[in-house]
């Protein structure tokens, strides 16, 4: 199996960024344990704080990889061209967020991203992560 985790703007600064929100574990940490873990899953990761680099990456793998695990930080509440990338290619995409975005501020609540995604993983940190990790497989 085959799977790319794709990350969205300011996501590189995590276990720096906000520590009360999205923790002191940087995801390059956290991605180490989570290959090491499932050694079964071809685990890629991309992280761009670009929408074009994301649509294009969404491109590259939607048609050759079994699943996309997408957190598109803050283009999931404005991103329309994210969302028609997603329609357009064939293999399931969950979405994910680290916080629990019903708890935050009203703009938060809104995702142009989920009608278009497998299903949506929230609030649980990184774990976040290995839930949609362990969706895909049990597909």
């Amino acid at each position: 199996m085959k799977v790319l985790i794709l990350n969205g703007p300011n996501l590189n600064l995590l276990g720096v960024r906000e520590k009360s929100i999205y923790g002191e574990t940087s995801f390059d940490d956290y991605l180490a344990g989570l290959r090491e873990f499932y050694k079964m899953v071809e685990i890629d990761y991309y992280q761009s704080n670009v929408e074009g680099e994301l649509i294009n990456k969404i491109h590259e793998v939607g048609f050759a990889c079994d699943g996309i695990i997408l957190n598109a930080g803050a283009y999931t509440h404005t991103s329309i061209a994210i969302a028609d990338a997603i329609s357009a290619i064939s293999c399931p995409v969950i979405e994910v967020h680290i916080s629990n975005t019903a708890k935050r501020e009203p703009f938060r609540h809104v995702s142009y991203l989920t009608a278009v995604c497998r299903g949506v993983i929230a609030g649980f940190g990184l774990k976040s992560y290995e839930l949609a990790l362990q969706a895909l497989l049990d597909e």
